[in-house]
């Protein structure tokens, strides 16, 4: 992350402008560029928003769209098979250590979900902030116990508003990391 913060301070555009850049000089679709940014963790929608405005020049409202698209597609997934792979990965040494970690840290981060269960998951996926967002909300759904139906609809909650943010962060040219 501070590589990341660093990297544009100095160099003016972040490793994932420069890449959705390059995806798209080589004939790549750039919605399907936006839909890629926005499932993978972390990133989620707000990597792909800034993105899909300011290095893919699309209409905020395509890259809403696309970006909320992209940011569900591995939702149900995770709320259906997450528990699994990281049962199935602490049976090694590194996936193990990797569980423990990602269920301790979880946990901690995830203290308005356990308050709040519903409520508190919405709040946790829609606030844009690092280590928050849909999939660490699918896994701290998973951990407190919320229903899968119940855990959908807060997370997509959750990313709506945490779209109305980030776009809105963003046409105000203000950066979120």
């Amino acid at each position: 992350m501070l590589f990341l913060v660093c990297g544009t301070m100095l160099f003016g555009e972040t490793y994932g402008e420069r890449t959705a850049a390059n995806l798209k000089a080589k004939g790549w679709n750039p919605s399907l560029i936006v839909i890629l940014i926005s499932a993978l963790p972390i990133v989620e929608l707000r990597g792909s928003i800034p993105v899909a405005i300011a290095v893919l020049g699309m209409p905020w409202q395509q890259a809403v769209a696309l970006s909320i698209l992209g940011n569900m597609l591995p939702i149900p997934f995770l709320l259906l098979f997450l528990e699994w792979v990281l049962k199935m990965i602490s049976h090694f040494p590194w996936g193990k250590k990797f569980s423990d970690w990602i269920y301790h840290r979880t946990r901690k981060k995830g203290k308005v979900v356990e308050r709040y269960e519903a409520i508190g998951l919405t709040i946790f996926v829609g606030i844009p902030l690092p280590m928050t967002g849909g999939w660490t909300g699918s896994l701290a759904a998973k951990i407190f116990g919320i229903p899968f139906v119940k855990s959908l609809l807060c997370i997509f909650i959750g990313v709506l508003l945490a779209a109305v943010i980030v776009t809105s962060l963003t046409l105000l040219g203000t950066t979120i990391f």
